[in-house]
């Protein structure tokens, strides 16, 4: 692999300018056509970012594609110039993450079938379709627009062509040049024509997935790359025209490229599947997946996301696999579960078949490919209606009225009556974080956001002529209701039930008096909620919320559609969003202290889970996560000796097989050892490329937040 580590020395060197210069290139598309309908301009705004930037290739690079041209070492604009330029784009307003703008897996699957010049052809079929349609106005400039911007993408792949070219005449490096010459040649057919090696398949994909990166777009998958790549690597390996180890290389190549995006403003988070289920139900595992799996390894950064889709009958050899290269230090592939994520997606109405494709967008949000417009989530924080079931609706922090009068703690005399006014309150909250999401969706013009390119790659925007997010996708939108805390929750209802109601150790007015004075005078108090049963430790008295938790915020959430009558998913995940929720939160009944981070997404909460991983994860398959469409992160820390040594590997992979069997839907795993994590937080300088698993993705250690770092540190760390 010494091509990649040179590549990768070249892409460490910083640029000698970080400013983005992308809003000045598609001001310059925009001033010429301002008159235009907005689609039609905004397709020329495309066109002038595509193709008016610098084409940078490394001395080293496999696989052309760089981020590094939307800097402006490439050009010089004035300061004054681009914010000009900004304050136009502003004006035209945009999708955001929260409408649709990104966080989407693109049909690399039918792009490759068609390339360039297919999908220009499949528009004009459209066009034609169209034309006789005199309410279809509306569809015709979507269709001219998408044909603009695709156009624009077949010239920039056919300026890398030239760089490429230039490159090769320049070169005295024999090998290199030969390389070179071979990205010219492939990017010169790729400008018009569909890929058919492996080579040329894997340039197409990564040009489109830089290419939504000058868009400004954000995490945006990859998708199942062994599944669509396949194919090209299958022939090509029996036609003798590539091997293993060139394969290798050239996806790591590549795919190192990610790492780019440190310059753009910290990193970003591609998510990329492997294995799995194929469509018609056999298993997916192949050789490109073990490939992949390998190349992740030696690239060594945080950026490909990769996600391992388990299912039943997969050999025990690609899982050992995934756990070696966990045991890095990495923290991924994060494995996923189809056997619950498949039907967790079919509930919907999604055709069998589709959600057996699913892959993962971001962190862990689970996807149809190519079918769905772009994700969205948000973040629901759940403990704090605990807080607002005790005082009555009013926060403790405040003294706000901020959800419903359900009745003062004294006059709530159980368990069942404990549960029933806080429902209510989540009742109320999801109802105040739904307007909030439709607010924000409703106010956005479909017609003047449209987003031509992107759409070019969901199925049947084109036959439809509409775009990704106005009803072109074949499935509606979904949203991810991201309901924080299970464990506080759980571990805060199990103590109210422990010692209040089934104890009578203290009434629950004297349990809002501790909590609102942050146990300041009632340490004894604290110290027996600290004691009743907590979730982590196959303990049903806790665990039993835990079910509950997921039911509820279910039963709550499901009734709520998007703005396109698409589904409302829930997530048992909080990337690292438990840090200021907890900020917000009053102490809480488990012990906690106000204003401390609640539990870590699905995990149980630091220090609880005291009777080891097995009881963890017998407590976490108790739920049931097939209500969970979006996904669940379950983070655990295991001692590096959990992976180097072969026997104690084997009883780690024993042990996730069990807890998938029993209806465990995603486990992501530390493998870095608390000392060296310490020892990092204390000399930052000698740990510049330690990467560790925060919550749904990974990271250099030393670019987190204190307050994550810690977040991380106190985890419990398995033997």
């Amino acid at each position: 692999m010494s091509q990649l580590s040179l590549l990768q020395s070249e892409i460490s060197r910083s640029p000698e300018q970080t400013k983005r210069i992308t809003s000045y290139l598609m001001y310059k598309g925009l001033v010429s056509h301002l008159d235009d309908p907005v689609p039609i301009a905004r397709a020329y705004a495309v066109e002038s970012l595509l193709t008016c930037h610098h084409k940078h290739i490394y001395q080293h690079d496999l696989i052309a594609g760089s981020f590094r041209g939307c800097l402006a070492d490439a050009l010089s604009v004035s300061d004054t110039m681009l914010e000009r330029a900004g304050s136009l784009l502003r004006s035209y307003g945009s999708n955001t993450f929260l409408t649709n703008a990104d966080h989407f897996a693109p049909d690399y699957e039918t792009f490759l079938a068609e390339g360039v010049g297919g999908t220009l052809s499949k528009i004009r079929h459209s066009m034609q379709a169209h034309n006789n349609d005199e309410a279809a106005e509306k569809k015709r400039i979507f269709l001219k627009a998408a044909e603009i911007t695709m156009r624009a993408f077949g010239t920039m792949i056919r300026q890398y062509s030239e760089a490429a070219g230039v490159m090769a005449a320049k070169t005295d490096d024999a090998p290199q040049k030969k390389h070179f010459d071979k990205m010219s040649r492939a990017c010169r057919k790729l400008s018009a024509d569909k890929p058919d090696t492996f080579r040329e398949a894997l340039q197409l994909i990564w040009l489109a997935h830089t290419a939504f990166i000058y868009e400004g777009r954000y995490a945006m998958a990859l998708g199942r790359m062994d599944q669509y790549l396949y194919p090209f690597y299958e022939k090509d390996l029996s036609e003798g025209t590539i091997t293993r180890s060139e394969a290798l290389e050239l996806i790591a190549c590549t795919l190192c490229k990610i790492g780019e995006h440190r310059y753009l403003g910290g990193d970003d988070v591609v998510n990329i599947a492997i294995a799995g289920m194929k469509p018609d139900g056999t298993g997916g595992l192949n050789p490109l997946s073990y490939l992949i799996l390998e190349a992740v390894k030696h690239c060594n950064i945080p950026g490909p996301n990769l996600s391992a889709r388990i299912y039943d009958g997969m050999p025990d050899r690609f899982l050992d696999e995934c756990l070696k290269v966990v045991g890095t230090g990495l923290g991924y592939p994060a494995l996923m579960n189809d056997e619950i994520n498949i039907p967790a997606l079919h509930r919907h109405g999604y055709a069998l078949e589709d959600c057996r494709n699913y892959c993962m967008v971001g962190c862990i949000e689970n996807f149809i490919p190519g079918k769905q417009p772009p994700w969205s989530d948000g973040r629901y924080n759940s403990p704090k209606f605990i807080e607002l079931a005790i005082n009555n609706g009013r926060c403790m922090l405040t003294g706000d009225q901020i959800g419903p009068e359900t009745g003062d703690a004294s006059d709530i005399l159980s368990m069942a009556d404990f549960m029933d006014a806080l429902k209510k309150q989540m009742v109320f909250g999801a109802s105040d974080y739904m307007a909030r999401f439709r607010n924000e969706n409703n106010r956005f013009n479909k017609v003047n956001y449209a987003q031509p390119f992107l759409s070019c790659f969901c199925q049947s925007c084109i036959e439809r002529g509409l775009d990704i997010n106005d009803g072109g996708a074949f499935y509606p939108s979904a949203h991810g209701a991201g309901c924080m805390g299970i464990a506080t929750a759980a571990d805060s209802l199990a103590a109210i039930d422990d010692v209040v109601f089934q104890k009578n150790e203290i009434s629950l007015s004297m349990l809002r008096e501790a909590l609102l004075a942050d146990f300041a005078g009632y340490e004894d108090l604290r110290s027996r909620l600290l004691h009743a049963p907590k979730y982590g430790n196959n303990h049903d008295a806790a665990d039993q919320y835990a079910v509950w938790f997921v039911d509820v915020h279910d039963a709550i959430f499901s009734k709520y559609q998007t703005h396109d009558g698409g589904p409302v998913y829930t997530a048992i995940a909080s990337n690292i969003s438990n840090i200021p929720a907890g900020k917000e939160i009053a102490a809480t009944p488990d012990g906690r202290r106000k204003g401390e981070p609640v539990s870590d997404a699905a995990s149980p909460m630091h220090g609880m889970d005291k009777r080891g991983p097995t009881a963890v994860m017998l407590s976490m398959a108790k739920p049931d996560y097939r209500k969970v469409s979006c996904g669940t992160v379950l983070n655990q820390k295991f001692t590096p000796s959990m992976f180097s040594d072969p026997e104690k590997r084997a009883k780690l992979l024993a042990l996730i097989k069990v807890y998938f069997e029993k209806g465990g839907q995603e486990i992501q795993i530390n493998s870095v050892s608390r000392e060296l994590l310490t020892d990092a937080m204390r000399q930052p300088e000698q740990y510049r490329n330690l990467v560790v698993r925060v919550s749904g993705f990974s990271a250099y250690f030393i670019n987190l937040e204190k307050d994550v770092q810690k977040d991380i540190l106190e985890r419990t760390e398995h033997g």
